[in-house]
């Protein structure tokens, strides 16, 4: 079973071995004492793929002995608001001959099922000082390493690098944070230590024993467009794609962790994908990328299974809680429970075998592919503001359209379906403005903004939509179990009116959206 640890740390960098001669860092606010560990002894061997796709978007996995803490290590970058530094999960598993499954699986939108094989192999001789406050509690560990790295080459010699490092670690629930890190460095600065100028051992070593002439490992961003307007529509359109492909892939261990939001937020970028591919087909051939947009709705699909379960539920058990107790007749929150477990039973099950499964890889093989070879037609090479306009225009005739339709519908299902519709619509128009804001600037956005609100209502009326429909079920089920069913009606009649509201609300917001002074800002 593999753990989680966050790596908090700074590297550092030496002209010669520092040894046990720190400078004293005892100069650092709340560090009391300085107190050394010993020296221990590591041997790892790092894997990747053989064109290093995993160094390239800044991952390691690596086999290590020694130290307190031997065994498979997958450290994957995690984002910490307020810290500069490293900022790493590191992924645990016990010691084992080949890498294992838990860990493989986090680092497959990555690999993309090509062959892990080890490249490098480092030996460290590390020696580990503590920094403690005045109560004796851990800060902080400094590791001074003195690092061999040998390049493993199935063919001819290995290269080999040889370096002496530093390494300011964080101790875990210390609440040490920037601070500590940045009188650390100071200190360490003045005694001629500077940061290293690779962010990791692995990179590092890949640097200093690469064969001469070879390539070095490349992220998916290289060669994006950079500045603000860009200079064509097909930049435009690919910079918008590839942040999308880079979102779905980077999301993929954190959804596999079932971590807070990850499910949702890889939903949405394969949403962000596939509208993107429907709006811009002027620009990148719909021939290539329908076949994407239909695998996209699939895998939409797939993550969507256990998340629009989970916030049905959390809509009806939100709703129960402003229920009075006298009026929350049988045993309402308990059926409610029954009935969401129920539904959700297997949903995890369900993603990761989807996610593990063939389908999902050929998925992210194509994406990459279309990145390397974008299948661009005529007008991607035309200056982008004036295509990405029309085509945000051009999405918002559509939706003004089903808006249109959907106020002259009577109340009923069928003015239901066409808010849905009308919804649809949005999201892909405040999708098309999104990815051409680059080049229209500050119109775009605050075109954005407000087809996002019009989104919303929608969102909230189809919400209610479904949660009715959740509701008539519980309402059945209590009746055949003998229960009262007044309750399940009353949260009928509440989502009723609410839906009823955000329909009143809709013309309103309309006008103020569908302004011509908006669109006429989108016109270049």
């Amino acid at each position: 079973m593999a753990d989680t640890v966050r790596e908090i740390e700074r590297k550092y960098e030496t002209d010669a071995a520092v040894g046990t001669d720190l400078p004293d860092l005892t100069r650092v606010d709340r560090v009391a004492t300085v107190g050394e560990r010993g020296t221990e002894t590591l041997d790892a061997l790092y894997y990747d793929t053989a064109d290093q796709r995993l160094a390239a978007d800044g991952i390691t996995l690596r086999r290590r002995t020694g130290g307190p803490d031997a065994g498979w290590h997958l450290k994957l970058p995690a984002a910490l608001p307020g810290i500069t530094g490293s900022v790493r999960d590191e992924i645990r598993a016990p010691l084992a001959d080949a890498p294992p499954p838990d860990l493989t699986a986090l680092a497959r939108s990555r690999t993309r099922g090509a062959a892990l094989v080890p490249l490098v192999r480092l030996r460290t001789r590390r020696t580990v000082h503590e920094l403690r406050d005045a109560a004796g509690a851990l800060l902080a560990e400094v590791a001074v390493d003195d690092v061999v790295a040998q390049r493993r080459h199935p063919k001819g010699a290995a290269g080999r690098a040889h370096w002496h490092e530093i390494e300011v670690e964080l101790a875990p629930g210390s609440g040490a944070g920037q601070e500590l890190l940045d009188e650390v460095e100071e200190v360490l600065a003045g005694a001629g230590v500077r940061p290293s100028a690779a962010p990791s051992k692995l990179a590092r070593a890949l640097a200093e024993t690469a064969p001469e002439g070879a390539a070095q490992p490349v992220g998916e961003d290289a060669g994006r467009t950079r500045g603000r307007r860009g200079r064509t529509a097909g930049e435009i359109v690919l910079r918008y794609v590839r942040a999308q492909v880079r979102a779905i892939v980077e999301l993929d261990p954190a959804a596999r962790r079932d971590l807070p939001d990850a499910v949702h937020q890889m939903r949405v970028a394969t949403r962000r994908l596939r509208s993107a591919f429907r709006s811009y087909g002027k620009v990148l051939d719909r021939a290539a990328t329908d076949p994407l947009g239909a695998e996209l709705k699939w895998l939409a699909a797939e993550l969507g299974v256990g998340r629009d379960q989970e916030v049905l539920a959390d809509r009806l058990t939100a709703a129960l809680a402003e229920v009075p107790r006298t009026l929350r007749l049988g045993p309402v929150s308990a059926r409610l429970r029954t009935w969401s477990v129920r539904h959700r039973a297997g949903a995890r099950e369900r993603l990761l075998d989807a996610l593990d499964g063939p389908r999902y890889l050929t998925l992210l093989d194509n994406l990459h592919a279309l990145l390397g070879a974008p299948p661009l037609r005529g007008p991607a090479a035309r200056p982008a503001p004036r295509v990405v306009a029309g085509v945000v225009r051009k999405d918002y005739r559509r939706l003004a359209r089903r808006i249109e339709v959907a106020l002259d519908t009577p109340a009923g299902p069928a003015r239901d379906e066409a808010l849905h519709s009308a919804r649809k619509a949005a999201k892909r128009t405040r999708y098309a403005a999104e990815a051409a804001s680059p080049a229209l600037g500050r119109p775009a956005r605050t075109f954005t903004r407000r087809t996002k609100q019009v989104q919303q209502l929608l969102g909230d009326h189809q919400d209610s939509v479904v949660a009715r429909a959740a509701l008539r079920e519980l309402a059945a089920q209590a009746r055949r179990a003998g229960e009262s069913g007044f309750t399940f009606g009353l949260l009928y009649g509440r989502e009723e009116a609410r839906a009823a509201h955000r329909e009143r609300e809709l013309p309103a917001l309309w006008a103020k959206v569908s302004r011509r002074k908006h669109r006429d800002a989108l016109r270049v």
